[in-house]
């Protein structure tokens, strides 16, 4: 296997901490694995901010042809790791090897995509308003915008995606991509992975010649080093994928600040699911089948688990009820991340089922294994007015659960929407002919909820394209206007200054009249790709 140090990673500089150490946990056998791991020092800490603010003057410098190699030379690093990486990160969380590679495939395409997005260069949004000396009564100056980047980021890495959201994961790529250096708090719950990816990372630093501090990685088997990185004064913004209570932490913490600065945390959510009639009619027992597996995919360890399924009462719903009940029965309870993911969600669950006029459908026929970090998948029943006067029943349970809201009629589903939390999706499962002027409302009352809107599909699975939104109102994100997933993710770490009558020496290539790149400007209100 690919040696594994424990060290953090500063910038090139390897850092052995103190006397904080810690091991990750196979939460398969729950023994501790090889390599006790190094929490960062206060020092180690600083010392890796200090290094990505010198970095981050040295990328302004840097063309975007020299940063899109670097993004793609990551890749192949990662991808040179082969099995090992694959193999440490099954240990570390449990997820199938089949997973695992996929999930290494989404890594390495997300750094490509983003690659070719600085090579192609319109994320910049280059707006070029030449001056009209003449124009009266007051002449024109030369006005001219760009998204430049904001300076160092801190993401930390997600429990449930090892290398799709953590150390290379779309935070990671996108910070990079607009110019900044980044720092990344590994998780605890895969340090291993963590490591390896970093120094892939760091070769391609090397290998592309960026300024050191461009990426550094430091290690915490608590919470210090996270809250001493996000009130770092050189600190400009934070990427979190997690739990509602940690990314409402992180964010208060970063409004304490003297200078307050973004926490783009994506906290997940319930993502409900309406079952109308004329779909139920048609395919009940396909729909209770699909959701039946999508409900515990992943051991119903993502954000985008349906959580929450509508229906109104009769025998089609019955029948969707039936055949989501038998497919779960034949599902085994699997492993969840860590011991204590599988610990937290049977917490919930117990919670959730001890509410009054909740009623258990159906489960697994197995029996789960705590001993192994298994969770017993479950569905759960209740009225429309108890979940509506309940605030519990709208709280996420991580983990293969969901509830079924049982409604007397269309009246009662709607008062269903209008009681929702914001969410990163809401799916609405209909045939055509139903979605007409009765629905109308229903549908636009959904649209205000969610930052993604599915018809007739599974909320589980996000396509990584522009196109895509992984985002929405409040709890599920702590700003709505931004996506976390494709490539408008980028404009999170960038903001857009002006240069007014600016000599040509000192613009930014993508604003000058004579460039050497292929770029897109709107140069008087008018799109253009030029050869400049």
């Amino acid at each position: 296997m690919t040696h594994i140090d424990g060290f953090n990673y500063i910038g090139t500089v390897v850092c052995k901490s103190g006397e904080a150490r810690f091991q990750a946990v196979n939460p398969q056998t729950g023994q501790a694995l090889p390599t006790e791991f190094f929490s960062a020092t206060l020092e180690e800490t600083d010392l890796a901010m200090t290094k990505a603010q010198k970095a981050f003057l040295q990328l302004k410098k840097i063309l975007p042809a020299q940063k899109a190699r670097f993004l793609e030379e990551i890749a192949h690093q990662i991808e040179a790791l082969g099995e090992p990486l694959i193999e440490r990160a099954h240990q570390e969380t449990a997820l199938p090897t089949g997973r695992l590679i996929g999930e290494r495939g989404r890594t390495c395409n997300q750094l490509r995509m983003f690659a070719n997005l600085v090579r192609e260069g319109s994320w910049v949004e280059a707006n070029i308003d030449t001056a009209q000396p003449e124009r009266q009564p007051l002449p024109k100056p030369d006005i001219r915008k760009i998204l430049v980047p904001i300076g160092p980021v801190v993401v930390f890495g997600a429990s449930n995606f090892p290398l799709a959201f953590s150390t290379a994961g779309g935070d990671t790529a996108s910070a990079l991509a607009a110019g900044n250096p980044v720092v990344v708090k590994a998780h605890n719950a895969h340090p291993g992975t963590a490591e390896l990816v970093a120094k892939a990372i760091l070769k391609a630093v090397e290998i592309c010649e960026m300024p050191e501090g461009t990426f550094s990685m430091v290690h915490d088997s608590g919470y210090t080093v996270g809250k001493l990185l996000v009130t770092h004064p050189l600190t400009k913004a934070v990427a979190f994928t997690g739990s509602l209570a940690g990314g409402k932490a992180l964010f208060d913490l970063a409004n304490q600040r003297p200078e307050p600065i973004p926490v783009f945390a994506e906290m997940g959510s319930i993502n409900p699911v309406f079952l109308l009639e004329e779909a139920l009619a048609k395919r009940a027992e396909t729909m209770g089948q699909q959701y039946a597996q999508s409900v515990t995919l992943g051991t119903g360890q993502f954000c985008t688990n349906p959580g929450l399924l509508i229906g109104v009462k009769g025998a089609h719903l019955n029948t969707f009820i039936a055949s989501f009940s038998q497919t779960l029965h034949d599902i085994a309870p699997s492993s969840m991340l860590t011991p204590q993911i599988q610990k937290n969600y049977q917490a919930h669950l117990e919670k959730a089922l001890h509410q009054n006029g909740i009623d258990v459908i159906a489960s697994a026929s197995g029996t789960s294994n705590p001993q192994k970090s298994e969770a017993q998948p479950v569905i759960a029943s209740t009225e429309a007015k108890v979940f509506l006067n309940n605030p519990t029943l709208h709280e996420e349970v991580f983990g293969p659960y969901t509830l079924l809201i049982q409604c007397n009629d269309t009246t009662e589903m709607q008062q269903v929407a209008d009681a929702l939390q914001g969410q990163l999706t809401v799916t609405v499962m209909a045939e055509a002919e139903e979605l007409g002027e009765t629905q109308q409302t229903l549908v636009t009352t959904l649209e205000e909820k969610t930052g993604r809107l599915i018809f007739n599909g599974v909320p589980t699975g996000v396509e990584v394209c522009p196109s895509m939104h992984h985002g929405g109102p409040y709890p599920a994100t702590t700003d709505s206007r931004f996506t976390s997933v494709g490539t408008s993710a980028i404009k999170r770490f960038a903001r857009p200054l002006s240069f007014q009558n600016t000599p040509e020496a000192i613009l930014p290539e993508a604003l000058r009249n004579q460039n050497t790149q292929d770029i897109w400007r709107l140069v008087n209100g008018e799109w253009s790709k030029e050869n400049i």
